[in-house]
């Protein structure tokens, strides 16, 4: 890995935490907190666990006071808090992944998870990682709710991220 990946993964996952929340914008406040099977049975809750998920893993990277809260918790109940949130949140992921740098992702990094009750340590690459494969992770499953629920999300192919069509962009 080197230290573009984190950058163009946040370019990515701001790009379609946009088109998603679009898409879901069509459902009215009922349909988004319908338990609808998934993992965490809503749209509203698996989204509000992205916002969770992202928030403890760039907390834990950025060496951060972690927030308080547990996997499950729902943090923000209302749709409109919940689109700030997250828009605070893609801008916070694109500020901090254009300050890394390859020898930084390539040190060793330690924490103890409270999800597992154990430590790790690895490469911070690979937390990096985990990181963006989370959120890809959850938001499948909510473009098979919204398919389910007869709205088509799109492409969510990487190379048609629009920042990439500026062959700069990257470099």
């Amino acid at each position: 890995m080197d230290a573009n990946y984190p950058r163009l993964m946040a370019a990515y996952n701001r790009w379609m935490n946009q088109r998603l929340y679009a898409a879901c914008d069509q459902l009215d406040d009922t349909t988004r907190h319908a338990d609808l099977g998934a993992f965490f049975k809503s749209i509203h809750a698996t989204l509000d666990h992205l916002v969770w998920g992202d928030a403890i893993w760039l907390d834990r990277l950025q060496q951060q006071p972690l927030p308080s809260a547990t996997a499950g918790t729902l943090l923000y109940p209302d749709w409109n808090e919940l689109k700030a949130a997250r828009a605070v949140l893609d801008q916070r992921l694109i500020d901090w992944a254009a300050g890394i740098d390859q020898a930084w992702l390539m040190e060793s990094f330690s924490f103890t998870s409270r999800v597992y009750q154990r430590d790790f340590t690895q490469p911070r690459w690979v937390f990096v990682t985990q990181l963006f494969n989370h959120q890809t992770h959850h938001r499948g499953q909510l473009t098979t709710l919204l398919a389910q629920l007869d709205i088509d999300f799109g492409i969510t192919d990487l190379p048609m991220l629009p920042e990439l069509a500026d062959p700069h962009w990257l470099a």
